[in-house]
């Protein structure tokens, strides 16, 4: 896997985008991303349509090698860190979990985190709430109109359609507006939503081997 970086300034502070679906907060030591939708495969082959199971895996595999290239002190994930509550694919994830036992691990709930007290135990949160608020920015699942902040959101997962002689390719980008960042879906199986995205944005769409400012 390679790790492509691109580093922007919003509200003076320096954020790195990643060609691997997540960004690192330089200031906070924090490695951002959203909607692992852990659970989802598990939920398809529950309702008998079969899914390998090395769909999570990589996802994990891959947030691995970021932690292990960022060093972060905070995980942050902006909602939908779960797709359909508790199930086989999640107890693999809080295995990975515990790797991590110094790594503060916020969860912004998700329009599909729907947390039992069980489950918020098993997971071993540190904090858990529906918004975060840190300095200039406000860390919320789907983005707010009345809010003033800065607004770090996902929910969209967000896809810009190329089109070439041949044929049209959508891509997963990072899309910037003057009061929002929203960020691409960290699973890849998940869709790309190319219509219901932020006005007069710039985006940030990225390959395995790139990352393009449209």
């Amino acid at each position: 896997m390679k790790i492509v970086t691109k580093n922007i300034t919003l509200q003076n502070e320096q954020f790195t985008l990643t060609n691997q679906r997540a960004l690192f907060w330089k200031k906070e030591k924090a490695l951002v991303l959203s909607d692992l939708h852990i659970g989802k495969a598990a939920h398809f082959r529950k309702n008998g349509i079969a899914l390998t199971s090395h769909l999570m895996k990589n996802d994990l595999e891959r947030l691995s090698i970021l932690i292990e290239y960022f060093q972060p002190e905070k995980f942050i994930v902006v909602g939908d860190l779960l797709h359909a509550g508790d199930n086989s694919d999640v107890d693999e994830f809080c295995e990975w979990r515990n790797q991590y036992p110094d790594l503060q691990f916020y969860l912004i709930e998700g329009n599909h985190d729907r947390l039992s007290k069980k489950l918020e135990a098993k997971l071993c949160l540190n904090y858990k709430s529906k918004s975060f608020e840190n300095g200039d920015f406000l860390f919320i699942h789907d983005f707010e109109n009345k809010q003033e902040k800065f607004q770090v959101t996902g929910h969209i997962h967000p896809g810009f359609v190329i089109h070439s002689s041949v044929k049209k390719i959508k891509l997963p980008c990072f899309v910037v507006t003057d009061n929002q960042l929203l960020l691409p879906a960290f699973s890849e199986f998940t869709g790309l939503d190319t219509k219901n995205l932020p006005k007069k944005g710039r985006f940030y769409v990225f390959t395995d081997a790139e990352i393009y400012e449209i």
